[in-house]
């Protein structure tokens, strides 16, 4: 195959260089769950026509995808229209996607959460998606949530188009909340607003199991310690960033940690929360009636459903202290930056665009739809639990922007860690030294992108 002269567009520059060394010292094994990729680093040519799309889709959201693709391939002539494929999720995933953009081989659209879109941006790794991209397919910015929307935005640039906002949530064991007398009038869970309302409901509870009252796994499980602190992190006035300037400063409100940390232990100590349950534990026992309260991203919904007999329900994580907040993240759809036609560029955004219109098929999956037409719809309206707990898309706190941050990344896998050894008794102060150790070396070492 001949050498492809570089071009303003692809020639690799010193910061591309440096991404690709960064991607490849944390590439791990890969496994694709369709056919082998074409268009990565290696492969035989694809059909020009052939649209190219990576993913991080598994489980339930990787079935509900494929379902969608279908839907695209059906309205373009069939499979030979699309070449999907899905990776393994996390840091695997982006160091894939970061090799083959600067190896110019990436795919025409890619999935990114958007907290690694940002990073991804900043290596230079993206092409920007402009308002004339958008009304080519009659998609503008008001068709998005405003919170995710302006979230992707960086550098005055449209980043990342939303497709969906995964909020933190809490699930409730219906039979055992309407023991607690914590049901309204419509079997729905009565407003637990307020430090005072929830320390009660969490002791109404562990009154009926005679034992636990809310879930939060911690062992072997460094994502959800994160999203249970930073939930409650952010309700308190005066909550500074984590990370500040890209990731160089540690600008964590230690007040604010201490509070929520000293919370997370007394709830251990009363018998309200776990001290120690692995993921899979932790959400069995609150679907088998041991405890009333589980707190887990919303893409647990099939899980549950897929449990015989269960009567439960979901509700935005309630507002303990003085401001609603829900850490969450949106899956979104990016475009790596590459040499592109008119044609090619609108197809990739005709391909985002059908995407966006099978949402109801992703919502209910548990996402909260970001495309405003479905969340507005009475369809969705009407989509249950799923909608009920629709407004902490609205409330919705993303990570800071760091190089290692966001979602799967080595910032949650360090300070997930140590949050959930404060759960099971290190103190908040150990905890926090040990946080501020760890990170020091990402802290000081310039961003590689």
């Amino acid at each position: 195959m001949p050498i492809r002269p570089a071009t303003p567009a692809t020639r690799l520059s010193r910061r591309g260089f440096l991404a690709a060394g960064a991607a490849a010292a944390t590439v791990l094994p890969l496994a694709a769950c369709s056919s082998p990729i074409a268009a990565g680093l290696a492969g035989s040519a694809l059909n020009p026509e052939t649209l190219v799309f990576w993913n991080l889709f598994g489980g339930g959201d990787g079935a509900r995808m494929q379902t969608m693709e279908a839907g695209y391939a059906k309205q373009h002539g069939g499979s030979s229209s699309l070449q999907a494929t899905t990776f393994a999720w996390g840091n695997p995933y982006y160091s894939k996607l970061t090799l083959a953009t600067v190896g110019n081989k990436p795919p025409d659209v890619a999935i990114s959460h958007l907290t690694r879109a940002k990073p991804l941006w900043d290596g230079d790794l993206l092409d920007p998606i402009t308002s004339d991209d958008l009304a080519s397919v009659g998609l503008s910015a008001s068709d998005f949530n405003q919170k995710a929307w302006a979230a992707q935005k960086t550098d005055g640039k449209n980043v990342a188009i939303p497709l969906d906002t995964h909020p933190f949530v809490l699930f409730y064991n219906v039979d055992i909340c309407q023991k607690a007398g914590l049901l309204d009038g419509d079997g729905k869970l009565k407003d637990l607003s307020g430090m005072d309302a929830f320390e009660s409901a969490l002791a109404a509870v562990s009154k009926v199991t005679g034992g636990g009252a809310l879930n939060v796994a911690n062992v072997s499980e460094t994502a959800t310690p994160w999203r249970f602190f930073w939930t409650l992190y952010n309700q308190i006035n005066g909550a500074t960033p984590f990370l500040s300037d890209g990731g160089a400063k540690l600008t964590v409100n230690e007040d604010a940690y201490n509070e929520v940390t000293s919370r997370t232990q007394k709830w251990v100590k009363q018998g309200w929360l776990n001290k120690g349950l692995d993921y899979a534990t932790a959400q069995t026992l609150m679907f088998t009636g041991k405890v009333g309260f589980f707190m887990q991203g919303e893409w647990e919904i099939s899980t549950a459903q897929s449990v015989k007999g269960l009567k439960f329900g979901m509700a935005p994580v309630p507002q303990l202290y003085d401001k609603p907040a829900t850490q969450a993240d949106s899956h979104t759809f990016v475009l790596p930056r590459k040499d592109r036609t008119p044609e090619q560029r609108k197809q990739a955004m005709l391909f985002i665009k059908q995407m966006l219109e099978q949402s109801m098929t992703w919502a209910e999956g548990g996402h909260v739809p970001a495309y405003m037409p479905t969340f507005d719809s009475t369809a969705y309206k009407k989509l249950t639990p799923q909608s009920n707990y629709a407004a902490a898309a609205e409330t919705a706190v993303f990570d800071d922007a760091a190089w290692y941050g966001g979602s799967g990344s080595t910032f949650e896998n360090t300070v997930g860690a140590q949050l959930a050894l404060v759960q099971q008794g290190t103190s908040p102060a150990t905890a926090l030294k040990a946080i501020k150790d760890q990170l020091s070396t990402y802290l000081n070492t310039p961003s590689p992108l």
